[in-house]
């Protein structure tokens, strides 16, 4: 089958939406996370934070973030007390990606606030924030898609690909993501 004459994603249709401030910075940061932060021992929680910080991160100092953590552009990243973001965790923030308090993004997830735009003959990159609130839990290898709340104390179970809205105190599994049950807190 030949390709489509319409769709074009050569370097000259498409040139990158990032300016060069934010690819200079990408570069900086991913020196610094290859020599400063992926080489960090496991309970170095606190230098991760300064790390981030220092790369334009707002996380608390309660945070807990593993140090095979990968992280697109910190300076989109927002993150609230003691919250935590385990092992080999993607958080993929070409759009802003904030993190409440006391929430937890398990093991091997992929938080994914970008896209391409499937009906632009360039397949234009999409951005669009991604809001995990408090008391949220995004269980292992799930995916969080581009412009998705999960609501404060949701649940999404593991492997769970997220693509709208997570009601607040409600579990959600599968692909796609459905309602499995509401969430309770026992006294």
């Amino acid at each position: 089958m030949a390709p489509d004459p319409k769709l074009d994603t050569s370097r000259t249709a498409c040139p990158s939406s990032h300016s060069t401030a934010n690819k200079i910075g990408r570069v900086l940061w991913g020196a610094c996370w290859w020599v400063l932060f992926r080489p960090s021992p496991r309970i170095l929680f606190g230098w991760r934070v300064v790390v981030l910080r220092c790369f334009g991160a707002t996380v608390t100092a309660q945070s807990r973030i593993d140090p095979t953590v990968r992280i697109w552009a910190p300076w989109n990243l927002t993150i609230g007390r003691n919250s935590s973001i385990g092992h080999h965790v993607d958080v993929y923030n070409v759009a802003p990606i904030s993190i409440g308090d006391n929430a937890t993004v398990s093991q091997y997830s992929y938080l994914c606030a970008a896209s391409h735009d499937l009906a632009d003959p360039t397949m234009k990159l999409t951005t669009s924030p991604i809001r995990i609130e408090h008391a949220a839990w995004v269980c292992a290898k799930a995916f969080v898609g581009p412009g998705v709340t999960v609501r404060e104390g949701a649940v999404v179970g593991a492997c769970g690909v997220v693509t709208k809205d997570v009601p607040e105190w409600t579990i959600v599994a599968g692909n796609p993501a459905r309602e499995i049950r509401k969430r309770e807190i026992n006294a």
